[in-house]
């Protein structure tokens, strides 16, 4: 039985949690228009495809940690179904705040719940999936998250993380580097009055590992017989897929 990474052993590479807190909280009530304007509203069908990668289906159990308004908990209850159970949970409230309304609109029972994906207060082997989608990157500590999601998640269940990554094409790579860099903080300023957040998601996009090198990391923390990912636009975003081995606890 594995026990939960220390202070010795993890990648303490994360931002701090109180500056992510507010900064997530000062966008909250823009945060979905901004995500479509920058995304075109790719992130949306990404979200979707993560889902179908899962293989969620009826009756299932997922926690969505990070969840933030909601939107990968909602596919994910679409996939599960009325005999399905999914919990949505994140630690700014004021991001939360507005998932269950949307949930609502769409006739789906949703729980949402305030936590951490540092500490997450349920049970192990609780759910068949675990997720995170754009949040791992702004975790204080990696490895206790991807610990974490892996001690709730039953023995060859699955957890999915949808995360920023780095295109390998060399002229695809220089186009998204600018965009990213120059357009988006420009976007996200625009629709939501907060240019440094974006600033900060931006650079904190560059500076996280990707693909095969995340996959190192996936693999390294002794959670998983399975870690393999699949990329989305040349690398602008990759989808991982775990399978969680026995006896993590």
């Amino acid at each position: 039985m594995s026990e939960q990474p220390n202070s010795t052993t993890t990648n303490k590479t994360g931002p701090d949690a109180e500056y992510i807190k507010n900064l997530f909280g000062s966008i909250s009530t823009t945060y979905d228009k901004a995500n479509d304007v920058i995304t075109l509203g790719m992130a949306r069908q990404w979200r979707k495809q993560l889902v179908n990668w899962s293989d969620a289906r009826e009756g299932q159990w997922v926690l969505d940690c990070a969840t933030g308004t909601g939107d990968l908990a909602i596919e994910f209850k679409k996939a599960v179904g009325e005999t399905g159970h999914v919990i949505g949970t994140d630690f700014c409230k004021e991001m939360l705040d507005v998932a269950p309304q949307k949930a609502a609109k769409q006739n789906l029972k949703v729980d949402f719940e305030l936590a951490d994906v540092m500490a997450l207060d349920y049970p192990n082997d609780k759910f068949d999936i675990a997720s995170i989608a754009y949040g791992i990157r702004n975790v204080a500590d990696i490895d206790v998250a991807i610990f974490e999601m892996a001690r709730i998640t039953k023995p060859g269940g699955k957890v999915m993380i949808l995360e920023t990554g780095e295109v390998e094409n060399p002229m695809l790579q220089k186009a998204i580097r600018f965009y990213f860099k120059n357009i988006v903080p420009r976007l996200g300023g625009w629709v939501s009055g907060k240019r440094s957040a974006y600033e900060y998601l931006q650079s904190s996009s560059g500076r996280f590992p990707s693909g095969e090198e995340f996959c190192d990391v996936l693999r390294g923390s002794g959670q998983f017989v399975k870690a393999e990912f699949t990329s989305l636009m040349g690398g602008a975003s990759f989808i991982y897929k775990c399978t969680v081995k026995d006896s993590i606890k």
